[in-house]
């Protein structure tokens, strides 16, 4: 039941909308090819480049120390948390503009990275929990995809804007000063997205005392439905964790791309994603969540079958177009979907730490996957790229694997979650 005023909801939501479009921004300058041209920048090599993104996914077991941690005002330790963590991003771009010996940024640069996502992964699910309390149970499938066409609109024009910015100061051979301005952009959207949490109604409650909550993390692992969900976060994990985290350095040395072109790319994947959003939220409306991400899963299978096809030349250009097209389509669902199933399944009180739990174990999953592969791309590019005679990029083969846990995905859905709802 709402424990706000209907007015309050409503400027909150508002607020959630324009909150998630912000930090969506500041995502988009420290991944994908943004992340590659610092880590080139540094020296970075593509398999360190590519572990380095799957940070991302270890992050998750951060969300862990989130479930101890009961403050007493929510809304403020959460709006500390995030400014903390969007100030570390900020401080990336800085680094390479550090006049020290170059082993001393690289590890700076990790130490960086890793806190802040650290940072982040902690106040996350506390962060969702709160602004999803202002979004009737009935309607999270088509509120979550209105927020997400909104961040998606606005993050292609900022993507492109931004990547032609890099391109001309690059191709000027003034990389610093791009930095300069991408640091100063992240410090303009952390200030902004301050506001719109600070705007944001919330009601605080009593933390939970240390005996209930021990209780409670006890329950949360006892929920069957809870880890049958889980299931579904972990082979997403492994199928993303084997490929995309090598796409940023992929896109831009092998198939040579320039970053207004994968800009481009990124504003055609946000297209077909925003097609499809709405359509998918209210498919998840009528039927379920459980439904609709097994859909999404047969659009990410295809995206990496193209990925698979993807190479030097015309063709395979074309390939990796598609791969972005098929992805933004599966990547209209997925997201929402992960949240709002642990919703479903559990009640108000325990979402957090449930939330929490099943990123936790996907996300460790997901960086043990991408180290292997990683190891895995390194020995390829080794050997020449030539797997069994065959001249193949090894982000090709990483692509097939990927395609092979997306239809066991779809499999494990099918016949297990759908089955249990």
């Amino acid at each position: 039941m709402s424990t706000f005023s209907s007015a309050a909801e409503k400027r909150g939501r508002l607020m959630y909308i324009l909150e998630a479009a912000l930090e969506y921004f500041i995502a988009l300058l420290v991944a994908g090819s943004f992340l590659a041209t610092l880590t080139k920048e540094l020296g970075f090599s593509d398999s360190l480049t590519g572990i380095l993104s799957s940070v991302i996914s270890l992050g998750c077991l951060f969300q862990l120390f989130s479930i101890f941690l009961r403050p007493k005002k929510n809304k403020g330790f959460i709006i500390v948390l995030s400014v903390v963590n969007q100030f570390l991003f900020m401080l990336l771009y800085v680094i390479p503009l550090l006049e020290t010996k170059g082993s001393i940024k690289t590890v700076l640069f990790v130490v960086t990275i890793v806190g802040a996502y650290f940072v982040y992964n902690v106040v996350h699910p506390k962060k969702i929990n709160w602004l999803m309390s202002m979004v009737e149970d009935f309607k999270r499938g088509e509120f979550t995809a209105v927020k997400e066409i909104v961040s998606l609109f606005s993050g292609m024009a900022f993507t492109f804007i931004m990547g032609a910015v890099t391109d001309y100061f690059k191709d000027r051979g003034e990389i610093k000063t791009a930095f300069i301005v991408s640091a100063v952009t992240i410090f303009s959207c952390m200030t902004l997205h301050t506001v719109t949490m600070l705007l944001t109604p919330s009601k605080d409650e009593k933390p939970d005392e240390k005996k209930k909550l021990l209780v409670n993390i006890k329950e949360t692992f006892k929920n069957k439905d809870l880890m049958i969900i889980t299931g579904v976060f972990v082979l997403y994990y492994i199928a993303k964790g084997v490929c995309v985290p090598f796409y940023g350095s992929y896109v831009i040395n092998e198939l040579g791309f320039s970053l207004k072109t994968v800009s481009a790319l990124a504003m055609v994947s946000s297209i077909s994603r925003i097609i499809a959003s709405l359509f998918m939220g209210k498919y998840a409306d009528k039927k379920s969540f459980a439904a609709m991400i097994e859909v999404c899963f047969v659009f990410l299978a295809v995206a990496f079958i193209f990925g698979a096809l993807s190479g030097i030349g015309t063709f395979g250009k074309i390939m990796f177009t598609l791969y972005y097209v098929f992805h933004g389509i599966s990547q209209s669902g997925i997201n929402s979907a992960f949240i709002n199933m642990v919703f479903d399944y559990v009640p108000n009180e325990k979402r957090a730490d449930s939330l929490a739990i099943c990123q936790a174990v996907s996300g460790v999953v997901g960086f043990v996957t991408t180290l292997f592969a990683g190891a895995l791309l390194s020995y390829i590019q080794g050997i020449g790229n030539n797997i069994f005679g065959i001249d193949l990029y090894a982000q090709q083969l990483m692509s097939l694997i990927g395609a092979v846990f997306a239809v066991i995905t779809i499999i494990y859905v099918r016949k297990i979650v759908i089955k249990n709802k």
